[in-house]
């Protein structure tokens, strides 16, 4: 099989996916960027009790608030949150997942399990090591050539 063919039909879960950072609706903006930076992240996902994905606050509305207002930082996630975490199941195919992102604009993308519970995030990174690791052939690198001394001199 050939790229194109795997990518239409190898599911989400054959991808390096990334541990998730999840946090209640009422977390305070503070405690999930906090959250975000214990896990070296640049979202999180609010879940609901059950933990399905109803939400994601990214370092986008950070910076946002951080412009806006920094008292907003107190206030609960659900205000400030994207009210649509755009989750993959683990069973969809790769090339369903870049779809999602690419009309979404998205980093970052929340995987979900059979019963819809947040379980993991891939991204764009997680693409990148997929093609990379199963494809090599068709990756092309080129050699970095290094400069220690200038070819012509600078100045007068």
């Amino acid at each position: 099989m050939g790229l194109r063919q795997n990518i239409l039909t190898d599911p989400v879960s054959e991808l390096d996916l990334r541990k998730i950072a999840t946090v209640k609706p009422d977390t305070t903006v503070r405690q999930a960027v906090a959250t975000m930076r214990e896990h070296q992240l640049g979202c999180v996902i609010v879940v609901d009790s059950l933990g399905k994905p109803i939400g994601k606050f990214t370092e986008r509305q950070v910076t946002k608030l951080l412009l806006d207002d920094t008292s907003k930082l107190d206030e609960p996630i659900k205000n400030h949150m994207l009210t649509s975490a755009d989750p993959v199941r683990d069973t969809d195919s790769i090339a369903g997942m870049v779809s999602k992102m690419q009309v979404g604009n998205l980093r970052f993308i929340c995987v979900t399990n059979a019963q819809g519970k947040a379980t993991a995030l891939a991204g764009q990174k997680s693409l990148m090591e997929y093609i990379a690791d199963h494809f090599p052939r068709q990756i092309k690198v080129q050699r970095m050539r290094s400069k220690i001394f200038m070819d012509e001199r600078e100045g007068a």
